[in-house]
């Protein structure tokens, strides 16, 4: 970040969540120095482009010379469809992505493969299923990412796909890297453990400040 610039940080939730979701990873990030805001979406009952949309409107009414995107599972392919559209009329910053899926995520397609579950999916994917099945695999041109993928198998998305190891228990490491990203780290955490963790709060600090994870 230069000196003396304005910045803040806008935290987006992942699929289902809220913004209660984030309410303590914004908070760590509050406590070590960051200004942050927090985003909240229709996950569901919007596609992955309407909500980048959404997400470019929320940035542009701060008047910040650098905004810097902390993106959950979902969240973190809203930022990067949002970036891909948008990038030219925001401000520079860096971005960090949270377990987000952004070569697709097996356990979508596999609801919607199988017709038993089909219904499921429509209930619970709504809109954001092609987003999630699909992914949006491509790195912001002009704002480094760095990516933090959980590797504890805990979650309930093992029991609908069987996922590649390693895996947070709801989206494979495999499925999180990102040609392009300046950085990775690999946290053992759960995907809903990513949210929760003092560890990921750390290094998404890290990453925002100097580029990299230590």
């Amino acid at each position: 970040m230069s000196q003396g610039s304005t910045s803040i940080t806008v935290v987006v939730h992942g699929l289902w969540y809220g913004k209660l979701s984030i309410g303590l990873l914004a908070r760590r990030l509050e406590q070590q120095g960051l200004a942050t805001r927090r985003f909240a979406y229709p996950t569901i009952r919007r596609s992955l482009a309407e909500n980048a949309r959404g997400l470019a409107d929320f940035g542009l009414q701060f008047d910040a010379d650098e905004i810097h995107w902390v993106g959950h599972s979902l969240g973190g392919l809203v930022i990067l469809r949002m970036l891909d559209e948008f990038d030219e009329r925001l401000p520079d910053g860096r971005v960090v992505l949270l377990g987000s899926p952004v070569h697709g995520s097996a356990v979508a397609r596999s609801l919607t493969r199988v017709a038993l579950t089909r219904p499921l999916s429509r209930t619970f994917l709504g809109r954001a299923a092609n987003g999630l099945k699909y992914g949006f695999a491509h790195a912001p041109a002009h704002h480094q990412t760095g990516i933090i993928a959980g590797t504890s198998p805990v979650g309930a998305g093992q029991l609908v796909s069987r996922l590649e190891r390693p895996h947070d228990g709801t989206v494979a490491v495999s499925e999180t890297e990102l040609d392009g990203a300046a950085d990775r780290l690999l946290v053992s955490t759960s995907h809903t453990g990513l949210l929760a963790s003092s560890t990921v709060a750390r290094a998404t600090v890290e990453f925002i400040r100097t580029g990299q994870f230590s």
